[in-house]
């Protein structure tokens, strides 16, 4: 496949800006945010506040994480991508950016990440070593694998794990209530995320939770946000995080409802789906926000 005339006037420099989504925040933000949520909620399970030091490696070290999972991602599916309408255009997929370009830029990200990694603690770093391989092998789960979703929320559920035990030397419970949250949000906007792909994936003959799900897919995405909610919520109440955090809490929880109520009408415009994908974004705002107060001391 040859690329386009624009592409080929394209800088090598964008080209990686767009290899590693850095074009498209949305993506970055929403692993960056069950970090920080982690980050701040462990120093107030720890009564102290959330160290700026661990604060700048965690924002750095999700950049640099999910940089290469980005790449990884786009070598496995370079012959998938050109036949999927929302990925067609993705550097590799369009071979406007070569394969050794691609691993090299992937050696120089993973390179970053490892030595952010070096800095936490020896149990943080053997997540950190833990996360790798469910993050290589995920882009090729949607080959074998119904519900690659899941594997995807697994490795999200890493950025909760490591900067909670950054922080307090271990994994207690409160860090799994906040694991399960995240492994259920990252389940309910990333199958929003996928049901636009739905027509090009059964055409590919590759799987998704979108599929899987079916004709109840609405409902379980429903399922998933309430889970979200529900484990934030104890999780707010056993290291009471004050009425901000269940003020946000609330708010999110209205915003998956109409999310929900805009997924089950009957015509669905296409740009719906990565509208609720952005929204998730500020709804993780939202819930590090109402960490804030409690956690800085403020009430």
């Amino acid at each position: 496949m040859t690329s386009s005339p624009l592409n080929q006037e394209e800088s090598t420099f964008w080209k990686v800006i767009r290899l590693l989504r850095w074009h498209k925040p949305a993506g970055r933000l929403i692993l960056m945010l069950p970090a920080l949520w982690a980050t701040v909620a462990a120093a107030k399970a720890q009564q102290q506040t959330p160290p700026l030091d661990l604060l700048i490696v965690v924002i750095l070290g999700s950049l640099a994480t999910s940089a290469a999972g980005c790449v990884i991602n786009d070598l496995w599916d370079r012959d998938i991508d050109p036949l999927v309408e929302r990925t067609k255009s993705r550097p590799l997929a369009e071979r406007s950016l070569s394969i050794q370009v691609g691993i090299g830029v992937l050696v120089v990200s993973g390179l970053c990440a490892f030595l952010l990694s070096t800095y936490l603690t020896p149990l943080s770093f053997g997540l950190c070593c833990a996360a790798v391989p469910v993050i290589v092998i995920y882009p090729s789960c949607k080959r074998f694998f119904p519900v690659p979703q899941l594997v995807l929320s697994i490795a999200w559920g890493f950025a909760v794990l490591i900067p909670w035990s950054a922080v307090t030397g271990g994994l207690d419970r409160y860090v799994w209530e906040m694991w399960v949250a995240v492994v259920a949000w990252t389940m309910g906007f990333d199958t929003v995320y996928a049901m636009s792909d739905r027509e090009d994936d059964r055409k590919v003959g590759v799987n998704s939770s979108a599929l899987f799900f079916g004709k109840y897919v609405t409902l379980a995405i429903a399922i998933f946000f309430a889970i979200t909610c529900g484990c934030l919520i104890l999780l707010g109440w056993e290291l009471q995080l004050g009425y901000a955090y269940y003020l946000a809490c609330v708010t999110s929880a209205l915003l998956w409802t109409w999310q929900y109520s805009r997924l089950t009408q009957a015509k669905i415009p296409d740009q719906l789906y990565q509208q609720i994908f952005s929204q998730n974004v500020w709804i993780g705002f939202i819930v590090l926000v109402g960490m804030l107060p409690s956690a800085l001391g403020f009430f």
